[in-house]
């Protein structure tokens, strides 16, 4: 073989080899490259999949502060109701403790609204107008966990009944609503429920459950006069609003016209 041969064969073999490399590189490349882009897919997968859960949990976690009871309103003629209010001043449940109360209920259109403004239509409700009208007596109890809130709702809930005849508004401490739920009573009958019992220990929580307020207080003032008891613990207080008191004694209300809150 001369030497022209010989040096076309050397040139031809490096010129396979580099050729070899050349198609190995593009396999290499194209096999990595897959590799690349669907690690990058599962990456981005985990990513989204973690963004939804965050987005639910925030979305959740916000639904539950929203519905979260911060305060509570019990409104006590003899429907009794109670009023659920959250950390914003919304009412978000309305419950009720009597036949008279589901009825009330029923005729309602509060849930989610102001607190001020479901006490306005409650106290323009036809029902208890009436029952105003004929002497009754109404009890708003608040109640709640922030104390500065259930302080500006027992404020604001005064003014608004600031003119309401036989209309009492008073505080109670969070611990005893859990009692009275258990008897069955709404907390704000549940404390006037206390009072008798302690005058007669047969009455049961059955016996008050379905008495108006008027009649529990002309109970309460007759088992008093019959234990020689002629002091009530229910103290008036000028007007017939009061506040951090513990109860009432008959009376006619104020009269004064509406402040800020209830126009």
């Amino acid at each position: 073989m001369d030497m022209n041969n010989k040096l076309k064969q050397v040139f031809s073999q490096i010129q396979a080899e580099d050729e070899l490399k050349n198609n190995t590189g593009v396999f290499v490349a194209k096999k990595t490259q897959g590799y690349t882009r669907v690690k990058t897919e599962k990456l981005q997968y985990w990513v989204y999949a973690a963004s939804c859960v965050c987005l639910l949990l925030i979305l959740f976690g916000g639904v539950w502060f929203y519905l979260t009871p911060t305060a509570e309103i019990s409104i006590d003629v003899n429907p009794s109701i109670e009023l659920g209010i959250n950390q914003f001043g919304q009412v978000i449940s309305v419950n009720n403790f009597n036949e008279d109360g589901q009825e009330l209920s029923k005729s309602l259109n509060i849930k989610f609204q102001n607190y001020t403004d479901a006490i306005k239509q409650i106290l323009n409700n036809d029902k208890i107008v009436t029952l105003l009208s004929d002497n009754e007596i109404m009890t708003i109890t608040v109640t709640g966990t922030d104390g500065l809130q259930s302080a500006k709702i027992l404020s604001e809930v005064k003014t608004c009944t600031a003119k309401q005849r036989n209309t009492y508004c008073y505080f109670t401490p969070s611990e005893e609503v859990a009692a009275a739920h258990e008897t069955g009573l709404s907390y704000g009958k549940y404390r006037a429920f206390l009072e008798v019992q302690i005058l007669d220990p047969n009455i049961t929580p059955e016996i008050v459950q379905n008495m108006t307020m008027r009649e529990i207080r002309e109970l309460i003032d007759r088992l008093s006069d019959d234990n020689d008891n002629t002091t009530s613990s229910y103290s008036q207080q000028g007007n017939g609003h009061h506040g951090y008191g513990n109860n009432y004694k008959r009376g006619q209300g104020n009269g004064r016209e509406n402040q800020d809150g209830c126009e």
